[in-house]
Order: C-alpha cells, then sequence, then structure tokens
C-alpha cells in the first residue's frame, strides 16, 4: 500500500492582487499572501510599510481598493461585519481595556453579548486566568489598578474569551519595558501552544517576530518582500532589508 500524503490545510488568509490607497496615497500594492492555520505569523518591516492596514483589511476595518481578501475560505461579508468580527480576537498596544469596567467585566464582555450563560463565562474565565498566570484576586479590579504587564495579558485574555480561530496582535507588546515584554511574551507562548488559534501578529521588533513566529512576511514600502516558513526566510533572505531583520534566530 503506497503512502496517503494528506492534502495541504486550507490557508487561513488569502490576499489576492490587493491594492490600498487612501487617495493619491498608496500604501498596498498587489499584495498575493496565503497565510497558513494553526500558526503564528509575523509582519516585520520598517514603519509605514503596510503592515497594521493589512490586519484592517482582515478584520473589514478597511476594504481593499483593488483585489480580494479571504478569511478561512470565504470573503469577508458584505453585511454584519459586527458578528464576523466577534469570530475574531483582537488586542493592541496599550491593551484598550475599558477603564470604567473591572477586569472580570472587560474580558466576559463580548460573552455575554454573545448570550453565554455564566457558569460558561466562569469556565473559561478561569481557563484563561491560569494560562495567563494572573491571580484571582485581579479579577474585580480596574485597569488603573494593574501594571503595564497585567494590562496586556487581561487585553489578551479579553481577545482569546470566545476561542476565536483567528487571533490578530498589533503590537501588543511594544509599549512595555524589556523584561516586562519578555515576560508577556512568554505568558503569550503558552497560551498559542495551549489554544488551537491562528496568530497574525504585527511588529517593528525582529527579534520578538523570530522568537514568536514561525511564518514571516516581510513588507517594504506596501510590497512583501518575501515571505514564508521562518527558516526558509533566514536561510534564503531574497533581500538586504530581509538578511538585515532576520540574522540571527536568537538575536
Amino acid at each position: 500500500m503506497g503512502v496517503v500524503t494528506p492534502a495541504p490545510a486550507e490557508p487561513a488568509v488569502v490576499f489576492k492582487g490587493v491594492h490600498k490607497a487612501f487617495g493619491d496615497t498608496k500604501v498596498l500594492h498587489d499584495v498575493h499572501l496565503a497565510l497558513p492555520p494553526g500558526k503564528t505569523t509575523a509582519l516585520l518591516g520598517p514603519s509605514g510599510s503596510g503592515k497594521s492596514t493589512i490586519l484592517q483589511l482582515i478584520n473589514g476595518v478597511l476594504k481593499p481598493s483593488a483585489g480580494r481578501v479571504e478569511v478561512f475560505g470565504a470573503p469577508l461579508p458584505e453585511a454584519d461585519l459586527p458578528a464576523f468580527r466577534r469570530r475574531l480576537g483582537y488586542a493592541v498596544q496599550g491593551s484598550a481595556l475599558f477603564p470604567h469596567l473591572t477586569v472580570r467585566d472587560n474580558i466576559t464582555l463580548l460573552a455575554k453579548l454573545e448570550g453565554w450563560s455564566a457558569a460558561r463565562q466562569a469556565a473559561r474565565l478561569q481557563t484563561l486566568f491560569e494560562l495567563m498566570q494572573l491571580p484571582r484576586a485581579l479579577m474585580d479590579r480596574y485597569p488603573y489598578a494593574l501594571s503595564g504587564g497585567q494590562q496586556q495579558r487581561v487585553g489578551l485574555c479579553r481577545a482569546m474569551m470566545l476561542s476565536p480561530p483567528l487571533l490578530l496582535l498589533d503590537e501588543p507588546f511594544s509599549a512595555l519595558d524589556p523584561l516586562t515584554r519578555e515576560d508577556l511574551q512568554a505568558h503569550f507562548e503558552r497560551l498559542a501552544a495551549a489554544e488551537p488559534v491562528t496568530v497574525i501578529l504585527v511588529t517593528h521588533d525582529r527579534r520578538e517576530a523570530l522568537r514568536l513566529a514561525q511564518h514571516l512576511v516581510i513588507l517594504d514600502a506596501g510590497r512583501v518582500v518575501q515571505a514564508g516558513d521562518r527558516a526558509l526566510v533566514q536561510g534564503a533572505p531574497a533581500s538586504p532589508l530581509v538578511a538585515e531583520l532576520v540574522r540571527g534566530a536568537g538575536a
């Protein structure tokens, strides 16, 4: 009997000839991407290269000027985008927690809107607190009473509350001091290992990208310079910019 080769997994996100412009300013140029499911992809490149724009196109905040974006095999819906976005987790720099809500209420807000029972909310909250190694005493505090690292961990808990298949991270660790940032990266690695989620991470930090991501997309001036498995990109960089960004896996 011959060896059966499994079919390749369908990409989590696909960009097909995507252009994006704001008036006369072109932000993305003919972007073609196929991002793998179940892995962390880092979008890496200089400021203004289009990294955050790609995230905003994925969650429907922006629409392409030309081309097509597909998420898990389907184009973004024309109607009921809020329902679509509830299938995505999203975390940003500074955590963006609601200051008038407790930690518990910040994290469980979308679950309440989705009609989850109190028991289901409590069980999921407990799981996330354990993964993020947050003490239960923080649940009834307000964001101002948390450290920066704790706020970011709470932000990740909120993004993962509904167990989304896709998690979008836009520079979530960049405002933290180096030691807190490394600690939070370790918490993220624990979360990503425990939860079946596809992650797309925007970062300016090559060390962070090389630590957390298995797949890399290198952007420059709105164009994809190179994309692929991290080891393959590191082994055969397509340009001096790529070589500079990916040199030294542990650097």
